[in-house]
């Protein structure tokens, strides 16, 4: 699953004079807050750059309208030098995995549905499994999650049930060239969360990315940290 430096989610280019100047007014409304407010503008480092790490949730802000990205949850299952790659976690789809899978015997009667997991290679199906232990085929995301391609883990989870053990199936994935994300985390397009295994399986997909903003407790996402892009971009 190589990483490549493509662009998938709207990087913005270097800024021209009229960057410069939206900047400055971004600056000077990030004082304004910081007076308002008596606490950085940026308050804790689940809005740094520096808190992406594989296993980490992106949660978009309620002001990012890319459709690929809108409420969207994001497990980052890959970090580095490279880029980044996750999975959208809360897309679930219409598509029954026994439809995506037709070959695979053990999924036959099941209403296991397929996610759509990002809009990069949208045909490529990947697993997310919450195991026990280790298994072949599979790469550790974070303790107890890993993520795969084979439906061999798959099918030894549906024929053999453990109240532990589960799974989901993306069909794509999102992609972040170097140094990508770092500047939509810096226009406060995404907030991080730590490693959740609960929430990934065994929430709501319909409420988690909810959920989600009122864990970054929303009185300072809304009305401070994630509040400065929108004033900039109206101020322009």
């Amino acid at each position: 699953m190589p990483l490549c430096p493509a662009s998938t989610s709207g990087y913005v280019s270097p800024l021209g004079p009229a960057g410069v100047k939206r900047t400055v007014v971004s600056i000077l409304l990030a004082g304004l807050l910081i007076f308002l407010y008596g606490a950085p503008v940026i308050a804790g480092t689940e809005f740094s750059p520096s808190s992406v790490e594989k296993g980490v949730l992106l949660v978009a802000s309620p002001s990012l309208v890319d459709p690929n990205f809108h409420e969207a949850v994001v497990l980052v299952v890959e970090h580095g030098s490279g880029g980044t790659l996750g999975l959208i976690l809360n897309r679930s789809t219409k598509v029954f995995l026994s439809e995506a899978l037709p070959d695979l015997a053990v999924l036959k009667g099941t209403g296991y549905r397929l996610f759509t997991g990002g809009p990069v290679e949208p045909n490529r199906l990947l697993l997310l499994f919450r195991l026990r232990k280790p298994a072949i085929g599979v790469r550790s995301v974070f303790d107890g999650v890993y993520v795969g391609d084979t439906p061999k883990v798959l099918e030894g989870i549906i024929t053999q049930p453990k109240p532990t053990e589960t799974f989901r199936a993306f069909a794509g994935f999102a992609r972040w060239a170097p140094g990508q994300l770092g500047f939509e985390m810096r226009q406060g397009a995404w907030a991080t969360l730590p490693p959740d295994s609960r929430g990934i399986f065994d929430d709501d997909p319909a409420t988690f990315w909810q959920n989600c903003i009122s864990r970054l407790k929303a009185p300072r996402v809304d009305g401070v940290a994630w509040a400065v892009p929108v004033l900039a971009e109206r101020a322009r």
